[in-house]
């Protein structure tokens, strides 16, 4: 089992700048990818960021030039850097993990319990 815990969701005025973590715990050595999902106000849940254990990364159009995913392996952490960020980043940020075999992108075991992140205009 892994355990995931984010930290650093909050609000923020359009324009500004948060900072997510995600700590990883447990049987941590089968982790690959990891991502960063949102779900706003009334919309699905949606990939917004998410790495290899390599560092190879994938953003969502949405989010591109504004969000930075890195991950520091000795840590087992995981972050989020959310610049210029707009109401419509509005959401609860999840953090995610994929073990074992490689599947691609959109595919995660584990989960985290959420952080809201609130960006008024």
């Amino acid at each position: 089992q892994v355990q995931l815990v984010e930290s650093g969701g909050g609000l923020v005025q359009a324009g500004g700048s948060l900072r997510l973590s995600c700590a990883a715990s447990g049987s941590i050595f089968g982790i690959n990818a990891m991502g960063w999902y949102r779900q706003g106000p009334g919309r699905q849940r949606e990939l917004v960021a998410a790495i290899t254990s390599g560092g190879t990364t994938k953003y969502a159009d949405s989010v591109k030039g504004r969000l930075t995913i890195s991950r520091d392996n000795a840590k087992n952490t995981v972050y989020l850097q959310m610049n210029s960020l707009k109401p419509e980043d509005t959401g609860v940020y999840y953090c995610s993990a994929q073990s074992g075999a490689v599947r691609g992108w959109y595919e995660y075991d584990y989960w985290g319990q959420g952080t809201q992140v609130t960006v008024s205009s």
